[in-house]
């Protein structure tokens, strides 16, 4: 607790829209103190790598971030928005229609009503949100408008807190692609809230990009009204240290919900996707496939949480961890958690740890293919199903159409 109030004291004050926000997160933080391990969410967690971002320098309105002009074109009609704690990302922005600008007394109604109904409103990477925030991009979406990408960049040990609200009427049609970036040990704090409204669809892509150092905070709540779609698509790839946390609430039933990731890790990395899927009504459904690549000595965790309380009749909600071990001193951790009340429902789950596949590799190599080829072959397939569901083509845009490579060692 020291440690946190220590780092909190050489905080600059309190300001701008999110001040009664900042102040409450940080008298949280001091009040929660640091993690620890004893805490079931954390039992895996390497803290030291936690404790190593009070280290940062915290990006604010006075800093410096300097974009970089190699970014891929914006593709034809979508809209990109740099978002970060130091300049305004819509300034020069004529929103086209159909998007506008959440503020006022709307803006307060609406900031935190998602966190508290996903129950992750006091999670300490929230609060940390919270306490050092001064900037959020809030927006309305009525019917159906252009895609929007959003892109978060971080350099020069910085640490970048970004939050983004989306409020979704109903009918309404949005695809959203969230671009991550960090490079020379920066870290990100980033908090995004989506209220989706009756019959609306959503379709969200989550690209997250380090180059091997740096770390990466992620919290998303996502409530769902009745008969609406949302689709979440999250690869992250380049972290030393990273916690992805998406929550998602369906709360008036009849709603769908599809999550899919992809997490690779490679020399001593550690990432963890903590999610949680709670049904508040009938007739919901759920798919979700959770994709690991673990390579060197990396640490790859997974926890997925399903609720499913009495009201929540004639659920049906799939879940499947599948982890691809390519070195003997990689480790995963897999932990599936179904709590269910409801007794008509159909849920399943999955876990599955394997290795490149022998017979395959013989395969390829018996047709001239070298064993390291035939092995990342092998990996772009596997990576390939779910870089495929990402939105506005990011794939081929941002990762020049390359997917991780990697070696099996033993």
């Amino acid at each position: 607790m020291a440690m946190t109030e220590a780092w909190l004291t050489q905080l600059p004050d309190p300001t701008g829209a999110l001040e009664p926000v900042q102040r409450r997160g940080r008298l949280a933080l001091t009040e929660q103190g640091f993690p620890s391990r004893r805490q079931e969410s954390w039992r895996l967690t390497d803290l030291k790598r936690l404790e190593a971002l009070f280290q940062l320098s915290l990006a604010n309105d006075s800093s410096h971030v300097s974009i970089p002009d190699s970014w891929p074109t914006v593709p034809e009609q979508a809209l990109r928005l740099v978002v970060n704690n130091t300049n305004d990302p819509l300034a020069g922005f004529d929103l086209p229609e159909g998007i506008s600008i959440l503020e006022g007394v709307e803006l307060e109604q609406a900031l935190g009503h998602t966190l508290s109904r996903c129950q992750c409103a006091s999670e300490w990477p929230v609060e940390l949100n919270h306490g050092v925030n001064q900037q959020i991009l809030a927006l309305r979406i009525r019917g159906k408008v252009p895609p929007i990408e959003l892109v978060t960049f971080a350099t020069d040990a910085m640490f970048m807190p970004t939050r983004v609200l989306l409020l979704v009427e109903e009918k309404a049609e949005l695809e959203v692609l969230q671009v991550v970036i960090a490079k020379g040990h920066a870290a990100h704090s980033h908090l995004l809230e989506i209220h989706l409204g009756q019959e609306s669809k959503v379709q969200h892509g989550l690209l997250a990009l380090g180059e091997g150092k740096e770390s990466l905070l992620a919290n998303m709540a996502i409530e769902q009204e009745v008969r609406s779609h949302y689709s979440m698509v999250a690869v992250s790839h380049g972290w030393s240290f990273g916690r992805l946390e998406p929550n998602v609430v369906q709360v008036g039933g009849q709603a769908s919900s599809s999550i899919h990731g992809l997490s690779v890790t490679a020399a001593d990395q550690q990432f963890a996707v903590h999610s949680t899927m709670r049904f508040e009504g009938p007739e919901g459904t759920l798919d979700q496939v959770q994709k690991t690549v673990a390579a060197d000595r990396s640490h790859s965790i997974f926890n997925g949480a399903i609720q499913v309380p009495r009201q929540a009749q004639r659920t049906n909600a799939s879940q499947l961890s599948r982890s691809l071990l390519l070195s003997g001193r990689a480790r995963v951790d897999a932990k599936p958690e179904l709590q269910i009340v409801a007794d008509d429902v159909r849920c399943t789950h999955g876990a599955t740890v394997s290795q490149l596949q022998e017979d395959q590799l013989f395969y390829l190599r018996s047709r001239g293919i070298t064993e390291s080829s035939a092995a990342s072959l092998l990996l772009r397939g596997y990576c390939k199903e779910v870089l495929d569901l990402l939105p506005l083509d990011a794939a081929s845009r941002w990762l020049d159409g390359a997917l991780p490579e990697g070696e099996t060692n033993p």
